[in-house]
């Protein structure tokens, strides 16, 4: 992804504070979830993007992530739309399906809308894992997503 938020200057090239995010949380894994979120968050404001410009949508899990990114992604005054999920294999193969769908789905809507939407959906293999990316050892996927979206934004 984008990289750290430390790696990035504390202001884009772009004027953020008048465009509008959204972000869509997936409420399944919601301890993993909600730091994801805080990490987009925050980093967007760091970034310069007004707190009343950063709209929050949940959803039910991670397969819903697609539609809702569809529904803000068609407004024509979000600029971007950041998607956040977690998805931990289980002992079948749902966890192959949804992650597929979801991929599949969000690329979709970064396309068909021809706006940024961020893959910030965790597909890990145990607990743990996710933990380590939801503002572990391993940074926050979330924070990269919302780098992510600007620097596209930044580039077109």
């Amino acid at each position: 992804m984008a990289g750290t938020l430390k790696s990035v200057s504390s202001k884009s090239k772009l004027n953020l504070s008048k465009k509008k995010f959204s972000i869509i949380v997936a409420e399944w894994n919601e301890e993993i979830t909600e730091p994801l979120f805080q990490g987009a968050f925050d980093a967007l404001v760091k970034l310069g993007v007004n707190k009343k410009n950063v709209i929050r949508k949940n959803v039910p899990g991670s397969f819903e992530l697609p539609l809702a990114a569809q529904w803000e992604a068609e407004k024509k005054d979000v600029s971007a739309v950041i998607c956040l999920g977690c998805v931990i294999q289980g002992d079948t193969p749902h966890f192959d399906y949804v992650c597929q769908g979801v991929t599949y789905g969000i690329m979709k809507v970064n396309l068909k809308f021809n706006k940024p939407v961020a893959f910030g959906v965790l597909t890990t293999l145990n607990k743990q894992q996710a933990v380590d990316r939801a503002g572990g050892k391993l940074g926050n996927k979330g924070e990269e997503a919302a780098l992510t979206v600007v620097k596209m934004l930044e580039i077109k």
